[in-house]
């Protein structure tokens, strides 16, 4: 009778480390596109932000406000390379057997932030509906892909 249950969740075990695989390239393939995004915004912010071209595109009327806005700016735009070099450091640790979980658990941090930022961003200034979902879908992809994982990976372990 114990053999029978081991054939039946054999294939179970395959199909869901199968699905854990595909959920975890999902997310990878999601958390790098955030963090592309997010060095892109950093560039933004903290590099370029006196350029007339790219203080327009947060707002800006004019060169002075730029000047008064360019510490918070150049503040922000380090958040958002930051959290990208997170995305960059999990991607380093999860191929290692013993840093995996670690970075798994540093992925979904990170792009849990970044989610949470856009989410504050969206309901501090409805307006900016269209940038907050810019730099939210991506994370928000990954976020809901390792919480599947998470899910299939506990059901594997039951």
């Amino acid at each position: 009778m114990q053999h029978c249950v081991e054939t039946v969740s054999s294939p179970i075990r395959a199909t869901l480390t199968l699905m854990s695989l595909v959920l975890l390239i999902i997310a990878i393939v999601f958390a790098a596109l955030a963090a592309l995004l997010h060095v892109y915004i950093f560039l933004m912010e903290s590099v370029l932000w006196m350029r007339p071209s790219t203080w327009k595109r947060f707002g800006l009327t004019s060169q002075e406000d730029a000047a008064t806005m360019r510490p918070m700016a150049l503040n922000q735009g380090f958040y958002n390379l930051f959290l990208a070099v997170g995305i960059f450091v999990a991607f380093f640790l999860l191929p290692h057997p013993g840093l995996h979980a670690a970075g798994v658990m540093l992925l979904l941090f990170c792009c849990a932030s970044m989610l949470a930022a856009a989410l504050v961003l969206i309901i501090s200034n409805p307006k900016l509906a269209r940038a907050a979902l810019t730099q939210g879908v991506f994370p928000l992809i990954a976020v809901i892909s390792l919480a599947i994982l998470g899910v299939t990976i506990a059901a594997k372990l039951a």
